[in-house]
């Protein structure tokens, strides 16, 4: 039977034009639980063209409607641990008994710990109560500083505190010797001086980087890696560098400090009399509690976050933020439980008020 060449043309055209439609269809499957939050969040808000100046932080992706309930122990965690440290300082500045390296350093932490989540916390509350999730490029850089910084920091203070540990009960003879003010003033600036050589690298890394139509940063606060995913560029060194600090010096740190507490243990159980026998555990077991605190969520946000892709978005942002937020409420709570000096003077305090 004859057909007229325009019916094949037509028919043609309209075969391409379905398989064209369900390669489409079959390509919007594709889309990635990130862009779609990122576009009904565009259009919820009418966010575009974006401001080049700004950022905007969603939160935690996928709850947007539990955000005011996830507030509740966000705040609680924080002015819990805020209170307590702020104690804690109150205390060591007062009692000249507790004017020592050990006390010293634990207010070096609680210093560390109010700053890492006073810079974290109050923003992802306006997030969760306010709905202001906006932050200029240079608010937004400042976080991705120095959040890392007192990361480091961090890190830096629980490995002084296992060699003053391992120096205390290891050479307790020769501890004021190897330990004098000079010689701590000199780690801590040390410390500050590695953190800083090391950290400041993320921020210029950030800045090389070009930011197209998405500007928008799944996360509660500007974390440098979240920062550098919304890039439109090559952001290659950015995660390089990043597992650099990771394991070279988050990594470095914990070697020491397992050496450290594995001579400690092995110098305990050397211990004939058991009333030091019993002291050393104790003062062990603070150390090893805070050290878990902090290492366990830290290390499996890091690592899951670069190498395991099938754990949900919203689960990496809230072990983000518990890193910043338990271990400045339960550390206060361990070393008052299980250091019997600060205990007591502890007590004093708060059965005086």
């Amino acid at each position: 039977m004859y057909q007229h060449p325009s019916l094949k043309v037509d028919t043609r055209t309209e075969g391409s034009s379905s398989s064209h439609s369900s390669a489409k269809e079959r390509g919007s499957l594709n889309i990635s639980e990130l862009d779609r939050h990122t576009e009904n969040f565009m259009a919820a808000f009418n966010l575009t063209p974006p401001d080049p100046s700004i950022f905007i932080l969603m939160g935690i992706p996928g709850l947007e409607a539990a955000h005011v309930w996830i507030s509740i122990p966000f705040a609680m965690f924080y002015i819990i641990g805020l209170l307590e440290n702020l104690m804690l300082l109150f205390v060591v500045s007062k009692e000249q008994t507790l004017h020592k390296l050990m006390y010293l350093l634990l207010c070096m932490l609680a210093l560390t710990e109010i700053t890492s989540s006073t810079s974290v916390v109050p923003k992802a509350l306006c997030i969760f109560w306010f709905n202001l999730k906006t932050i200029t490029v240079r608010g937004c850089l400042t976080q991705s500083f120095f959040l890392p910084l007192f990361t480091v920091m961090h890190s830096t203070i629980l490995m002084t505190m296992a060699f003053d540990c391992y120096v205390a009960i290891c050479n307790p003879l020769r501890y004021a010797t190897i330990l004098t003010k000079g010689r701590v003033a000199l780690l801590g600036l040390l410390g500050l001086i590695k953190s800083v050589l090391f950290v400041l690298p993320l921020p210029l890394l950030l800045t090389r980087l070009p930011f197209c139509a998405n500007r928008i940063i799944p996360h509660t606060h500007c974390e440098p890696i979240a920062v550098a995913k919304i890039s439109c560029g090559d952001i290659t060194v950015n995660s390089i560098y990043g597992l650099v600090i990771l394991f070279l010096v988050i990594g470095l740190d914990l070697t020491l400090i397992a050496l450290s507490y594995g001579l400690i243990i092995k110098a305990v159980l050397r211990i004939s009399s058991n009333k030091a026998h019993q002291k050393a555990l104790n003062t062990c077991t603070a150390h090893i509690c805070v050290m878990l605190t902090y290492y366990t969520p830290s290390l499996f946000y890091h690592l899951t976050q670069r190498f395991v892709q099938d754990i949900p978005l919203h689960v990496h942002i809230i072990f983000a933020d518990l890193y910043l937020l338990i271990p400045p409420m339960l550390n206060p709570i361990i070393y008052g439980v299980k250091t019997k000096e600060l205990r007591e003077k502890l007590r004093k305090y708060t059965c005086r008020w």
